[in-house]
């Protein structure tokens, strides 16, 4: 059965938590099936363009709903008179992880109480059996690592092996598994060392308030030790580690099987109706995936928005730099858009300057010539890459220029897109007006 989040199909105003209006809310399961009320809520819109929203990996329902309504409050005095805007929030299943606060943004009990450390909060472990149901007794037991944090080398073998199952990797031939990340198959020990160095730097990042994450520096707060205990840490990120592998996967599926083709039928049933599509985090791999099922020659998709996008800054590339045979799992995708693709990116986000080419690494393949950073880089922290022509520009740029009318911009949205805590640094510092900006540019609604 596949996991599900409960939808609440068309509502206005205060009734659905959002403050603007027409919204509706697109809702799909891990498999990339609709709700078809949902879709039938969307598809009775009354709108010359519809903006829809997807939600990144750190977030449930109530969390993404809350999203939507201060990302989208800006509109209605942005727009030209002859745009009625609607809204659609999509909601997918991911996972809320406590303990990573969102700026300006936290309602009273969405956090996790101060002094948890390395141990599973209330919040997080309730959201953990969502995620992973029927696993209590395993997620019992690494709760029970993790409070306890034994100097024991046993404990960690143990608890990789928890995490593997619960991740769905096979021991015996994760190894032999090419598309298995070496994460959940080196030795644990020294995966949760490197995963300790990388929260100590991206805590160092975060404390200077500058987003910079020095080479080796440990920060306050968070180091990682020289004895196993101080390695716990690490072992909890491995944890959330196993939740990224398993929404990465997933939100490629809700794109090119749910939302794609969702749209397809939304255009053919109302082919006056424009779509503009924006996604924060793996909710711009939905949107961005949702490219694969928009037919040749259709114009209905006019623009997409990425803010911070965690996915390959390779995605659209014709060509890879250190393979010129292939290219980026969405190559020419940009095509089929009827506008720009603005990846708005930011050098203040620890989860993707640090976290995203760390675990892109540990997928076990050669870096090749490139560098470190070159060859893992994510769209959202340093934009598109090995696009010929692709502009770059600030964000104070295209608020007054404007951005291209089509193709590939990458947009340094960092003069905003700069406050958070470890481990993630800005990734959800995206509630700005400025941003708002952006998409009404890329689509060519405003006044």
């Amino acid at each position: 059965m596949a996991d599900v989040v409960g939808g609440f199909g068309f509502r206005t105003g205060s009734a659905a938590g959002i403050g603007v209006g027409p919204y509706a809310e697109l809702t799909f399961d891990s498999e990339g099936d609709v709700d078809r009320a949902t879709q039938g809520a969307v598809a009775r819109m009354e709108a010359t363009d519809v903006l829809v929203f997807a939600h990144g990996w750190n977030s449930d329902r109530s969390t993404a709903v809350r999203l939507y309504d201060r990302f989208f409050a800006p509109f209605p005095a942005l727009v030209g008179p002859g745009v009625r805007l609607g809204y659609v929030g999509v909601v997918w299943p991911s996972m809320r992880f406590s303990d990573e606060p969102i700026p300006d943004f936290e309602a009273a009990g969405a956090l996790a109480e101060p002094g948890h450390g390395c141990a599973l909060d209330p919040l997080t472990r309730q959201a953990l059996e969502g995620f992973w149901p029927g696993r209590r007794a395993e997620l019992d037991r690494l709760a029970e690592l993790l409070a306890e944090q034994p100097e024991s080398a046993a404990a960690f073998i143990e608890f990789g092996a928890l995490v593997r199952e619960l991740a769905g990797v096979d021991a015996v031939h994760a190894v032999a598994a090419p598309a298995v990340p070496a994460i959940f198959t080196d030795d644990v020990l020294e995966v949760c060392r490197t995963l300790s160095r990388a929260l100590a730097r991206a805590g160092a990042g975060a404390a200077s308030g500058s987003g910079a994450v020095p080479a080796g520096g440990e920060g306050p707060g968070l180091t990682a030790g020289a004895g196993l205990g101080g390695l716990w840490g690490g072992a909890k990120e491995l944890l959330r580690q196993a939740t990224y592998y398993k929404m990465k996967k997933r939100a490629g599926v809700v794109g090119e099987r749910g939302l794609g083709p969702v749209l397809a039928e939304l255009a053919a049933g109302r082919p006056a109706m424009r779509f503009h599509l924006i996604g924060h985090s793996f909710g711009a791999r939905v949107v961005s995936f949702s490219l694969r099922a928009v037919p040749d020659g259709a114009r209905y998709v006019r623009s997409v928005t990425l803010l911070q996008g965690a996915f390959s800054h390779y995605a659209f590339a014709d060509r890879l730099p250190h393979d010129k045979g292939r290219g980026g799992a969405l190559r020419g995708l940009h095509r089929k858009v009827d506008g720009p693709v603005v990846a708005c990116h930011s050098p203040h986000d620890s989860a993707l300057k640090v976290f995203y080419p760390l675990a892109s690494r540990m997928a076990g393949d050669s870096a090749g010539l490139l560098g470190f950073d070159e060859r893992w880089g994510a769209i959202g922290h340093d934009g598109v890459q090995a696009v010929p022509g692709a502009p770059r520009l600030s964000l104070d740029t295209a608020l007054r220029e404007g951005v291209p009318a089509a193709g590939c911009v990458s947009v340094d949205a960092g003069s905003v897109v700069r406050r958070g805590g470890a481990p993630s640094g800005a990734h959800s510092d995206i509630c700005h007006e400025e941003l708002a900006r952006v998409v009404v540019a890329a689509g060519r609604m405003g006044r």
